[in-house]
């Protein structure tokens, strides 16, 4: 291993520092987060339940339902249980591969969470406009491709962000002051040329997140005007109705996420870094946390599903009385 002055360029491990100025607060910053958690993953896990055996859920809405849930698992789990270990356990230091693993999964995810958003976008746009060819559109084979394709994209463009770190000498220290490994937090503590990693970076956001809300928008003003053609009003309605849900899942995506990635970039010191964490760590559990209870109480078939399940365990209790 190359040294400058006795000091390794690459430590053998970080220690992630939390939340900084906040130390003796984390165990009270964890309850929510905690909770969050804990509703994401009863929530999202009962969704891939229903849509996996319940035979009424098996359409392309479902499958893509199925691929949001399934990423937003693995994006909220490749966080906080790191995060809840720093703030119960004081469990900071993390292998330096390990390190890299993580920033691979957190950016490989965030990725496919915002690329299947596009994908449902453009399920709702088929569903709405062209409603006889859904079905042959939007075939099982299509479908499954195009997750591929989704998840092939996030990976192909963030495997660079290990081998951008991995090349940069560390010799002011190890210490990051965040709860888990994100790319640029970990670039910064470096003393060499974090530009390329900057720029790669920015260019990786535009190239994911900027193509993905151009499709979504372009598909939502072609949904729109083809509802405000609609001659009856209940058809309306019902058309509005199917998208809300997406719509929110939208928002709660992306706004903790744009709001995390600029005041990392432009933020500066206007904006103390103790919240710059903490809405870091809010915007892998947000959505997945609210998802599941959005389209739980917006989507009629899924609603229905939940009722029915819950309806039938009584009886078969009854029964068994």
């Amino acid at each position: 291993m190359q040294r400058i002055n006795g000091t390794p360029l690459t430590p053998v491990s970080f220690i992630l520092n939390g939340v900084p100025g906040l130390e003796d607060i984390h165990i009270w910053i964890s309850l929510p987060f905690c909770s969050m958690y804990i509703v994401a993953m009863v929530g999202n896990c009962g969704l891939l339940y229903l849509i996996r055996y319940e035979e009424t859920l098996h359409r392309p809405m479902y499958f893509f339902l199925a691929m949001l849930s399934f990423t937003d698992v693995v994006m909220s789990t490749s966080t906080l249980p790191n995060t809840l270990g720093i703030f119960w356990f004081n469990l900071k230091e993390i292998n330096f591969n390990a390190c890299l693993i993580q920033m691979f999964f957190i950016h490989t995810f965030t990725g496919m969470a915002s690329g299947v958003l596009m994908l449902m976008a453009l399920d709702r746009y088929v569903a709405i406009c062209y409603p006889l060819r859904y079905a042959t559109i939007l075939t099982n084979p299509i479908i499954a491709s195009a997750g591929f394709i989704t998840f092939m994209r996030g990976v192909i463009l963030v495997i660079p962000f290990s081998f951008l770190t991995k090349r940069l000498p560390y010799c002011r220290g190890n210490v990051i002051p965040h709860t888990y490994c994100d790319h640029m937090s970990v670039a910064k503590i470096s003393c060499g040329n974090v530009k390329i990693n900057a720029v790669y970076g920015l260019m990786v956001a535009l190239l994911i997140g900027g193509f993905d809300i151009f499709c979504i928008t372009v598909s939502y003003t072609m949904i729109l005007r083809a509802v405000v053609k609609l001659s009856s009003a209940d058809a309306r309605q019902k058309a509005f109705g199917t998208c809300s849900a997406h719509i929110c899942a939208i928002v709660f995506s992306y706004t903790p996420a744009f709001f995390s990635f600029f005041v990392h970039r432009f933020g500066g010191h206007r904006i103390p870094h103790s919240l710059h964490i903490i809405m870091a760590n809010i915007y892998p559990l947000l959505a997945p946390a609210l998802n599941p209870i959005v389209y739980g109480v917006k989507i009629k078939q899924i609603r229905d599903c939940v009722i029915r399940l819950f309806w039938g365990s009584k009886d078969t209790q009854f029964h068994g009385i």
